[in-house]
């Protein structure tokens, strides 16, 4: 199968998953109270939101900036900054596929594209772990709200789904080949072209994920990678604070619906669209007793203004690329 064909079925396959959960969260939505909430929004808090999402992706610059430099000393910030806008809005469209054209809008003679997306996969650890901080956090300041709701609705399905003997079988049975894979890449490849090929690009990746410790400012990385959480909290804060009916919230709820967000996320759907919508919907009703539409009000809300923003600063990115490359 080549590589457009397979590209076709993954965005086809990733498209229908967002169309099921798009149904899930919008059924039975009242569109008339649903419009009503709209009307009461306070768009102040809405542009604040524009701001404070601006900024994180500011921060996301800068961190990325951070960890290629080292292996880049030429590296510009304006081209990190448009590369990063420019694989934002293709991972609305295809899931994953932006992190690889934003390695290549980077790759030079010094940084190939294996080594950028290392720094890349490195990125991504962090975030793991920034979202687990946030939702041990959340959890921790009101357990007694959050601790049932996150125990019913998050991690008993997905305990009950990766619990079963035949999950751990077929993962035990996954990192056997893996591990034989890597034996065979660095046993024979000094024989094997394919495998010497194979070995070459590890090794890219390893030194991209390895550029985390030969920063030249490890705080500036680690103030980056908070700053951009930061900025997520507040991008949830503004959206609650945007509707009357959840006014009431605070900054820890904000805290613990960030988390949420950012566990839908993970689902490889264009853009998160339905399991964003649906677990934050769930939350705000389950845990405060709001309507679904308030729910639904607030997801839509907080996600369409970001894809909103992303869009703006992608299509912005994409022609000064474009510019860059002609001149």
């Amino acid at each position: 199968m080549n590589k457009k064909a397979s590209n076709i079925i993954k965005y086809t396959l990733t498209t229908l998953l967002a169309v099921v959960l798009v149904w899930f969260a919008f059924r039975g939505v009242d569109w008339k109270a649903f419009w009503a909430g709209l009307q009461q929004t306070r768009w102040l808090w809405v542009v604040l939101y524009f701001i404070v999402a601006l900024l994180a992706l500011v921060f996301r610059e800068e961190r990325w900036y951070a960890l290629m430099k080292p292996l880049d000393p030429e590296i510009r910030r304006l081209h990190v900054w448009d590369s990063i806008n420019v694989g934002n809005i293709i991972n609305i469209v295809l899931p994953g596929a932006g992190e690889f054209a934003r390695c290549g809008y980077v790759s030079s003679k010094r940084m190939s594209f294996d080594k950028a997306f290392g720094t890349i996969a490195c990125e991504r650890l962090c975030d793991v772990i920034a979202v687990a901080v946030l939702l041990v956090l959340a959890l921790s300041l009101k357990w007694a709200s959050f601790g049932p709701f996150f125990a019913e609705n998050i991690w008993q399905p997905m305990a009950a789904r990766l619990g079963g003997p035949l999950v751990w079988l077929l993962v035990a049975a996954a990192v056997l080949l893996i591990a034989a894979f890597f034996w065979a890449v660095f046993r024979f490849r000094g024989r094997v072209r394919f495998f010497e090929r194979i070995a070459g690009t590890l090794k890219g990746l390893a030194t991209g994920f390895a550029s985390v410790a030969r920063l030249e400012n490890k705080w500036g990385f680690v103030l980056s990678t908070v700053g951009i959480w930061t900025m997520y909290v507040l991008m949830l804060w503004c959206t609650i604070k945007a509707i009357p009916d959840l006014g009431a919230l605070g900054m820890v709820d904000a805290l613990f619906l960030s988390a949420v967000g950012n566990i839908a996320s993970v689902i490889p759907v264009p853009g998160g669209i339905g399991a964003y919508h649906y677990l934050v919907a769930l939350s705000i009703q389950s845990l405060y007793g709001a309507s679904w539409e308030t729910g639904i009000l607030a997801a839509t809300l907080g996600h369409e203004a970001h894809a909103i923003l992303i869009i703006i600063v992608g299509i912005i990115s994409y022609a000064h690329l474009n510019l860059r490359k002609k001149k």
